[in-house]
């Protein structure tokens, strides 16, 4: 088995130039406009991992990577053009073949459904992928310390719409406690989980979530090729970009230090590149940039493949040590400006003048240096790229089917498991909740309602008042008399005839 992947040679087969498999997990770069010959490198190059048994992750944002499931024809319209090419490089052994291929798909439309579950995604890869500013992040942030405290297990958007409108109601106990959660902060996530939805994120995050070690396969000493069926979703730039970064994070955290091995254990390409670095906030460019320095410790090379090498910030393209550099074209200011930074980036050549040279190569024609067994750069060529061996085109509809009608992993993955979770939990608990406060108000002592008084008993309480009243006068009238000595005695009675007519005038009004 030969030390490295043979990537192509000048005419004539000069400078021949190949990857060295103890360096290809010092990541790399693939750029150059479209239609300049990225995908026919990017497929020579997965196609000689394989053969060394080094299983890879592949982004197919065009449907062409399918194709490595099956072998090229002599009858295909590029057959003409690969042959005369391998001729050319003194590639005697071309053949076509296929490899070995797993067919993904977020949405588990075009192969076997890729899911995470919330929890595994975190609050900060979600607010990135939600597009949330950084103070309706705190608030997300502080709702998954909630779930934490609480025992509530995430798996799935419904489980975090149920959190988020528990913290709502939480909202001034949980202002006190963590700093300011407004429902207006709620309201704009729960908004931006509809979005989400309406976009096909819910079929992301579910169970069975995705084992990282069925990425790490081989079959028949071949590594496999897993493939992401990425043309819709590239409709949802951001669910794209933060999915792949997700899955690099997964990578690094549950695989072991392995240090410098003699292949790397994963392959990682990334395609449009550009999307991870759009718009993202300084805090996530870090972390991209720690775990493309540290991964490589865990046996996992990553390769960026994008229009334009200045789409890669600096801290990053920094850590690539082997490049590919298509044509790129000089219309405009920037272009220009693109093209000199390009060739700044490669260890010098004598006799050859990069920028130029980035500007005349023609397609299947690129400028290469790679890391030599030393771990230095060499010194930049140009390069024809050698002729794949497997398919440059999309699979059929039936051959895709029968893909995946042959994964062993079918099974595993094809149906969504529904637990136990956040959801359910907090339903449960309101549930609870509103049969006590039902206890507690039945097991209140009850006072019986007092008997409302009748009209004639108002009548007849009416004139008892009265009545007292008026005695009351009379009585104190005559008293007065009596002490006094004066005034003349009344007719009619005198004091008992003036209460029965008090009484009578009273009942009669």
């Amino acid at each position: 088995m030969t030390d490295g992947i043979f990537i192509g040679a000048g005419s004539g087969g000069a400078a021949p130039q190949t990857l060295n498999f103890r360096r290809a997990n010092r990541h790399g770069l693939i750029a150059g406009a479209t239609g300049t010959g990225k995908t026919v490198t990017l497929q020579g190059i997965v196609e000689g991992f394989s053969a060394a048994g080094v299983p890879s992750f592949v982004a197919d944002v065009k449907g062409d990577l399918a194709g490595l499931a099956m072998a090229g024809s002599p009858h295909s319209k590029t057959h003409a053009i690969f042959a005369g090419r391998s001729a050319e490089i003194g590639q005697q052994d071309w053949r076509y073949d296929a490899s070995p291929v797993r067919l993904w798909d977020l949405f588990g439309e075009q192969g076997l459904p890729i899911r995470a579950t919330v929890s595994e995604m975190g609050p900060v890869l979600l607010a990135r992928m939600l597009g949330l500013n950084e103070v309706q992040e705190g608030v997300l942030a502080i709702a998954f310390h909630v779930a934490d405290q609480d025992g509530l297990i995430l798996h799935d958007l419904d489980d975090l719409q149920a959190l988020l409108s528990h913290c709502a109601e939480r909202a001034p106990e949980l202002t006190t406690s963590f700093g300011n959660v407004s429902k207006q902060s709620v309201g704009a996530i729960q908004r931006s989980l509809l979005q989400l939805r309406s976009q096909g994120g819910e079929q992301f995050f579910g169970e069975p979530a995705l084992a990282i070690t069925d990425l790490i396969q081989q079959e028949d000493g071949r590594g496999v090729v897993n493939i992401l069926a990425a043309d819709k979703l590239m409709a949802s730039p951001k669910l794209y970009a933060t999915f792949l970064l997700w899955l690099l994070s997964e990578l690094f955290e549950q695989l072991p230090e392995v240090g410098d091995p003699d292949r790397p254990k994963l392959v990682f390409f990334f395609d449009e590149a550009h999307l991870l670095f759009e718009d993202a906030p300084e805090a996530l460019l870090d972390k991209v940039e720690q775990v493309v320095r540290l991964i490589r410790s865990k046996g996992v090379g990553v390769y960026f493949i994008t229009q334009n090498p200045v789409d890669i910030p600096e801290a990053v393209a920094g850590q690539l040590g082997n490049r590919v550099q298509h044509a790129l074209r000089a219309f405009t200011p920037k272009d220009q400006r693109a093209i000199r930074a390009a060739a700044e980036t490669f260890r010098a050549n004598p006799g050859l003048d990069v920028a130029t040279a980035i500007t005349e190569l023609k397609v299947g024609e690129a400028l290469v240096s790679l890391l030599q067994p030393d771990g230095s750069p060499s010194p930049v060529e140009r390069t024809l790229i050698k002729a794949p061996a497997s398919r440059v085109g999309p699979l059929s509809s039936p051959e895709r089917q029968a893909v995946l009608d042959a994964d062993a992993l079918a099974a595993k993955y094809a149906e969504r498991v529904d637990h136990h979770t956040a959801e359910e939990m907090l339903a449960e608990k309101a549930a609870r909740a509103t049969e006590a406060a039902a206890a507690k108000v039945e097991a209140a002592p009850r006072t019986e309602p007092k008997e409302q008084p009748s009209s004639m008993d108002k009548m007849m309480q009416s004139a008892g008042r009265a009545a007292a009243s008026s005695i009351g006068r009379q009585v104190a009238n005559e008293i007065g008399r009596a002490v006094l000595g004066g005034g003349r005695r009344r007719s009619s009675g005198g004091l008992i005839g003036g209460l029965l007519r008090g009484v009578l005038g009273n009942l009669l009004k």
